[in-house]
């Protein structure tokens, strides 16, 4: 029979240095976990994100605060009416003083929506504080672990709460709050243990071959936490077990990483911080059998190829949407819109799998990462968004010239590409002929309508004058506001769209000023240095598949001499329509001929 675990802390003391912390978000870093003991009493401030739940002042439940007002913890701990509820953060004991202890009631409870108290799949649920808490060394989020987390066999984990020390052993008194370290049992190694298809994807095991360190009764719904890099992830919350610490018997907690977008859809801003959680080594547990237990495929490994990434692939722009000034869903993939506190505050570009681009300005008061998210797929900034995904933002580097400078953010994790996600091309010395058709894209409050839709604007390449340079761009005026600042000035060649310049948004006095008849900006490409040593590799445009006669390469191709290098380094595994190894076609001579007079007659009718 299975039991709902809350922690069962056997003995075993270990002490161990806490790694340095570099990283800037704020989750996962407890100020006052200096260091690590076993199946004992936690010291004061190692857990900041471990909370109790409580009905009419007695404690049932843990859980773990993932922001400022949410709370993550079990389903099964609402599986009926629970009155008087209160949420207890920053507490050490259960019993006496708490001088850094808070409490919240709590304004919803959401339990998953395909929770089975049968199978116990799904076994997580969300609560939101009536009002948000302060940061502090005894209360501070925990991060989550992303999806796609790995967490091999053996990887050390920790589990904490103030439930029993055995099962039918009370905590005793003052109930201090008790921490245990148990290794990852694979899932096919606990599939082994309960018996085939009771343990899902949708749950992570912990614990001793041996028995002796455990989860118990009263530990449900607390987190089972991960350190990576200098921060603590949560791995899973704490569910259920066949009773306590028994030998073969682990621990099962529900996967964290499973549940990345249901989270995000539940908490619309200041949502919480996701790690990737990567194991390194080989996972043991893939050899693991038993009867019933279905063998691991033996072509996963050889057959998985990876696609590769083009920039400046737009599915869902169909040609230019001429005749409104709103965007619909998908027609800028690139387009993110930076956030501070859940709101909007500049535009940027996915530039890298994991790099967005924006405007150095907007971080002069703010350049704190952990301050900040990143929304990609967004079309509106009021309402419905179901193609949107929010990251976190681990790192801002800002460039150091004289006059403008742009901005580089490192994500927390790498977005799933698709029509809607997709990353553009930077200029790195392209030719932007006068005349050329233009776009940018943002958003400002104001416009857009109630929804405030990302509004597009149409604009034109034009002569600098006495300003003009190999740095500069200048177009025609178009009507930039200030949430339009880190967005881009992109254009289309040869079937890829390319940024050519990241907006900088006029300041209100600037606004006052007469008008002048252009914009002047500065080129991306000015940057090249920065970014190559920011980004490592700019990633390349699909080959365009109309040119066919490799004699035009000289003509065709605009790029830069840096750019087509890393062009041809970055697409090897596509069919270069510059194969040096395809003959010439036999009317090659006469097409070339045709194509010279036509460009003769065009720059005839330009002069």
């Amino acid at each position: 029979m299975a039991f709902y675990k809350v922690m069962c802390l056997a003995a075993g003391l270990m002490l161990l240095t806490q790694e340095s912390e570099s990283q800037l978000d704020v989750c996962g870093q407890p100020k006052l976990n200096t260091r690590i003991v076993g199946g004992q009493v936690a010291p004061v401030g190692s857990w900041p994100w471990q909370v109790s739940l409580q009905t009419s002042g007695f404690h049932f439940c843990g859980g773990s605060l993932i922001n400022s007002q949410w709370v993550l913890t079990a389903a099964h701990c609402f599986q009926t009416t629970v009155n008087g509820l209160t949420v207890n953060l920053g507490l050490q004991s259960l019993e006496g003083s708490n001088p850094n202890a808070e409490s919240r009631t709590v304004t919803q409870i959401i339990n998953h929506p395909n929770y089975n108290s049968v199978t116990n799949n799904n076994d997580i649920c969300l609560l939101q504080l009536s009002s948000p808490v302060t940061f502090t060394s005894y209360i501070s989020p925990v991060c989550l672990a992303a999806s796609d987390s790995t967490f091999y066999s053996g990887v050390n984990s920790w589990v904490t709460g103030w439930g029993n020390i055995g099962s039918g052993v009370s905590l005793p008194s003052p109930k201090n709050l008790m921490e245990v370290e148990v290794p990852v049992v694979g899932n096919r190694k606990c599939n082994c243990n309960y018996g085939v298809g009771e343990i899902t994807d949708n749950m992570i095991c912990a614990g001793l071959s041996a028995g002796g360190k455990d989860s118990c009764q009263g530990d449900s719904g607390g987190p089972m936490v991960i350190k990576q890099s200098g921060r603590w992830i949560q791995a899973g919350v704490v569910s259920f077990g066949n009773g306590c610490a028994r030998p073969n018997f682990p621990g099962v907690y529900a996967r964290v990483s499973q549940y990345q977008t249901w989270i995000n859809s539940q908490i619309s801003s200041n949502q919480p911080g996701f790690m990737m959680f990567t194991s390194t080594g080989t996972n043991s547990d893939l050899s693991v059998t038993c009867t019933g237990l279905p063998p691991v495929p033996t072509t996963t490994p050889t057959t998985t190829t990876s696609k590769p990434v083009f920039c400046g692939q737009a599915p869902k722009n169909s040609g230019i949407l001429g005749g409104t000034s709103m965007a619909t869903a998908g027609s800028w993939p690139w387009m993110a819109s930076l956030q501070k506190n859940g709101s909007h505050v500049c535009g940027g570009t996915l530039v890298a799998l994991d790099s967005v681009l924006s405007n150095a300005n907007c971080f002069s008061s703010s350049p704190v990462a952990s301050e900040w998210t990143v929304v990609l797929g967004r079309l509106k900034l009021n309402g419905s968004n179901p193609f949107e995904v929010t990251l976190n933002v681990t790192n801002i580097t800002l460039s150091n010239t004289t006059g403008t400078n742009i901005a580089i953010l490192r994500l927390s994790a790498q977005p799933t590409l698709t029509d809607y996600i997709q990353p553009i091309c930077l200029d790195n010395g392209r030719t932007f002929a006068e005349g050329l058709a233009c776009w940018a894209a943002g958003w400002s409050p104001g416009r857009g309508g109630a929804e405030e839709v990302m509004q597009q604007f149409n604009t034109s390449v034009v002569n600098c004058g006495n300003s003009s340079s190999s740095e500069s761009i200048c177009t025609d005026v178009f009507a930039l506001q200030q949430g339009d600042s880190g967005g881009p000035l992109m254009c289309k060649q040869d079937g890829s769209w390319f940024q050519a310049v990241v907006l900088t948004a006029p300041s209100p006095s600037a606004r006052r000023r007469r008008q002048t008849p252009v914009m002047t900006f500065t080129r991306v490409s000015s940057f090249d240095s920065f970014l190559m040593e920011t980004l490592e590799t700019l990633l390349s445009p699909a080959s365009n598949t109309t040119i066919t006669n490799p004699t035009n390469v000289s003509v065709t191709t605009t790029a830069s001499s840096t750019y087509t290098t890393t062009m041809v380094t970055t697409t090897t595994r596509s069919n270069s329509v510059f194969d040096s190894s395809e003959g010439c076609p036999a009317h090659s001579f006469i097409f070339v001929f045709f194509h010279l007079l036509s460009l003769a007659f065009c720059l005839q009718l330009c002069l």
